[in-house]
């Protein structure tokens, strides 16, 4: 990987000055070259990937693959037609979502979306204590939401993102197989979660939902953003975790019984890695960042982009550097040595800089640090190093998708649109770039688009709810 080199530094030192900060500089090169991977890395990292999508489609190999391909049971969308108010859940990080969306006719589309909503921050005791302590906080959530707007007296049909690998047994249906991001609620993994939020419901007994459907955030992504691009036929989420789905071909689905059309398919490709398939890309600062976190050995390939490791990797670099005597003077503040204190919107507010290092030195300033112009040079490059990865990485994930839905089609050049959502890629400065380059570098033969989910978590879902309740044929099975 190129060095990022201070020239304009060097030009007001002296000669010896100048010798000792290259020799800096290309210790430190030398130090995160280790993060750059090259595109004949990259597809053996898709064809591992390949083979363990195939391994998690099929019944024989599933329980073994570190890629679960889950299916959804999502066949039905609505179309425009279907008109009237849906409220929608999102929980799939540390903030959950109650939405109230309605579908109203509009004289130049013939309907249009209209959206409302309120953000609730989950308490730690919620995530990590019991699954009726979070499921009755929900709850607690949707009744303030209700009242706020009016709707306790309502019973609207309800669809509900969940961001965490379940096994459907139907739409409204499906088993919690492990928390992921930081959750930990006992007693909620090998339930059904409709059944925990319903349950949760008839407690408070002040109000009825009719929960019609449970879907992935990738899907309601997906379906989200089809409502606008009916070539949209892969959702992808790059913020707290890492995922994708797609629609993939009903024949290949063996855990659901049918031949005819698509289905869509949730990857849960975040554990990629758990049978070994990464240990030769994964650094020493991926192993401690693993090791220290709430779900060691699980979820490698997330880990590896995600923005909740994000800004500790870094943090694990930038220790690494000031250990080898590369960074600080050798000397680290007691923030820097505190896990989880690099957070990951810093990474994105480095890498903003334009230059004059101002931004810099405010993430280190909070960090107890005094930097010189070197120093916030050489924590860029580290972030730039780990961000960069992380993209290409994501960005070899989905060309896999995409590449195997050409194939499976028989189609020479497929054009296919992708909706995407998530903080890393709505808010990092340069993920975006990196990551959509990767994609069309590894996948030459697709014309891929790229769309930026709205509302999309919470929207899709309400839109998954309204056409349940058309019940209208599958309109991406075309």
């Amino acid at each position: 990987m190129p060095c990022v080199t201070p020239c304009r530094m060097m030009k007001m030192k002296g000669p010896k000055s100048c010798s000792s900060i290259l020799g800096r500089i290309l210790r430190v090169d030398q130090i995160l070259s280790d993060f750059w991977l090259d595109t004949d890395e990259l597809t053996e990292v898709m064809r591992r990937m390949q083979r363990e999508m195939d391994r998690g489609l099929c019944v024989v190999t599933h329980d073994q693959a570190s890629i679960k391909m889950l299916p959804t049971y999502v066949c039905l969308t609505a179309d425009g037609s279907e008109v009237g108010e849906f409220l929608a859940l999102d929980l799939g990080g540390t903030n959950f979502r109650v939405m109230l969306v309605k579908v109203v006719e509009d004289e130049k589309r013939g309907w249009k979306v209209e959206t409302r909503h309120q953000v609730y921050s989950i308490p730690e005791e919620a995530m990590t204590g019991t699954a009726q302590m979070l499921f009755d906080y929900i709850a607690e959530c949707i009744a303030d939401f209700l009242s706020n707007n009016h709707l306790k007296h309502k019973k609207l049909p309800l669809g509900f993102t969940f961001s965490f690998p379940v096994r459907h047994e139907d739409l409204d249906k499906g088993i919690l197989l492990n928390w992921t991001k930081g959750f930990k609620a006992a007693g909620a993994e090998g339930n059904n979660v409709v059944s925990l939020l319903q349950d949760a419901i008839k407690r408070r007994g002040d109000f009825e939902m009719d929960v019609v459907a449970m879907v992935n955030d990738t899907v309601a992504t997906m379906i989200s953003c089809y409502y606008d691009d009916r070539s949209c036929e892969v959702g992808v989420i790059v913020g707290t975790g890492c995922n994708a789905c797609y629609m993939e071909e009903m024949g290949r689905v063996e855990l659901v019984e049918g031949e005819e059309g698509r289905m869509c398919v949730n990857t849960e490709w975040g554990a990629f890695g758990a049978n070994g398939e990464l240990e030769d890309f994964r650094l020493e600062y991926d192993r401690r960042v693993d090791k220290t976190s709430l779900n060691p050995g699980q979820q490698l390939y997330e880990k590896l982009i995600s923005g909740k490791y994000m800004g500790e990797l870094v943090r694990v670099v930038l220790m690494k550097l000031v250990s080898q005597g590369l960074l600080f003077r050798g000397r680290a503040s007691e923030q820097l040595k505190t896990r989880g204190s690099f957070e990951t919107h810093f990474v994105s507010q480095i890498e903003s800089d334009t230059g004059d290092r101002q931004q810099i030195c405010k993430v280190l300033s909070r960090l107890g640090l005094s930097a010189s112009e070197l120093d916030c040079d050489i924590v860029r490059l580290a972030c730039e190093s780990v961000s960069t990865r992380a993209a290409r990485l994501c960005g070899a994930g989905l060309a896999s998708i995409i590449n195997r839905m050409r194939e499976r089609r028989g189609q020479e050049k497929l054009k296919i649109a992708v909706g995407v959502d998530g903080s890393v890629y709505k808010l990092h400065p340069c993920f975006q770039e990196k990551f959509h380059k990767a994609v069309r570098e590894l996948a030459p033969s697709c014309d891929i688009s790229f769309v930026q989910s709205e509302e999309g978590s919470g929207r899709g879902a309400a839109l998954i709810s309204a056409g349940v309740c058309k019940t209208v044929p599958c309109i991406l099975n075309k």
